[in-house]
């Protein structure tokens, strides 16, 4: 049950994430461009959010999509920490703690 649970919301997080980024919120643009990313920085970052939560979806590539999501962690925790942006590692620390959950219980 931990396990189902776990996976829905990770992908149900990524979805909503890749969903904000993918379109440009203006916050979302703001923080890239703050950052020293590309304008178009979060249209690349919400498409991989978006093929994560899809890959999370279906059995036969869930593992890969549990990869990709762990490296776009991974990828924005260094991100937060190189330019001591503190007050992103809470909503990440979610990320990081579905993805251990779903992996535990697998």
């Amino acid at each position: 049950m931990v396990h189902s649970l776990s996976l829905w919301f990770l992908a149900a997080a990524f979805l909503g994430a890749g969903i904000v980024n993918a379109i440009g919120a203006a916050g979302a643009r703001n923080e890239f461009a703050k950052w020293g990313y590309p304008r178009w920085w979060g249209i690349v970052t919400g498409g991989l959010e978006i093929a994560a939560a899809a890959l999370l979806a279906l059995p036969a590539t869930r593992i890969w999509g549990a990869v990709l999501a762990a490296t776009i962690i991974a990828a924005a925790i260094l991100t937060v920490l190189r330019h001591r942006d503190y007050q992103h590692l809470p909503p990440l620390s979610v990320f990081v703690s579905l993805i251990a959950v779903w992996a535990i219980s697998s």
